[in-house]
């Protein structure tokens, strides 16, 4: 069974922020929509889950914004076909909501490395709206036991650019790693913050 309380308490603010952006009585589905989703989600059942997830793929991507957290959360699931849909919908949105910064940040550290990837790229599409992320992205590039959340980290930082200029030095450390894929993402990255 999954908890949901902190989630749903994570996932509530970008959902006012939905609610103020839009005309009210298209939020009012919009929102009614969403909620539902995000709530279905968090079921025991893997089917709710999974069709929640699915739904949630088709949105137009400006309304998922507001359930980036809960997709994010989602890659980790321990159903095959709610991690895809949940994908589906992340790789169709651009930057999810400001409001979702300190929940996003707190998925950097997820055991799972979908949730952390996920984390980390929702981060770098906020671009310098997440220079408060920096520190956390910067642990998650030198520590992360996860290879790709360590690339992901290190091109968040290079997208989040010159607000980045503390973690120059990790970047550097990481430029010289084995991995040539991390290596090229952490040269970039610091191009990206000193043009």
């Amino acid at each position: 069974m999954r908890c949901t309380s902190l989630r749903h308490l994570v996932w509530a603010a970008p959902l006012l922020v939905l609610l103020l952006s839009h005309g009210s009585a298209e939020v009012a589905t919009m929102n009614q929509d969403v909620s539902s989703l995000i709530a279905a989600l968090g079921s025991p059942e893997e089917t709710k889950r999974a069709e929640a997830a699915e739904r949630l793929s088709r949105l137009d991507p400006e309304e998922v914004r507001a359930a980036a957290l809960v997709l994010a959360d989602a890659c980790s699931d321990e159903s095959e076909a709610v991690r895809e849909a949940a994908t589906g919908a992340l790789e169709e949105m651009g930057p999810p909501a400001i409001d979702t910064l300190d929940g996003l940040v707190t998925l950097l550290a997820a055991t799972q490395a979908d949730t952390g990837y996920w984390a980390a790229t929702l981060l770098g599409r906020l671009g310098g709206d997440a220079a408060a992320a920096v520190p956390a992205l910067t642990a998650t590039l030198q520590s992360s036991p996860h290879q790709n959340v360590r690339q992901r980290a290190a091109w968040a930082l290079g997208k989040i650019g010159p607000e980045a200029r503390v973690a120059i030095d990790a970047l550097r450390k990481a430029a010289t790693e084995v991995d040539p894929r991390l290596a090229r993402l952490a040269s970039r990255a610091i191009s990206q913050i000193e043009p």
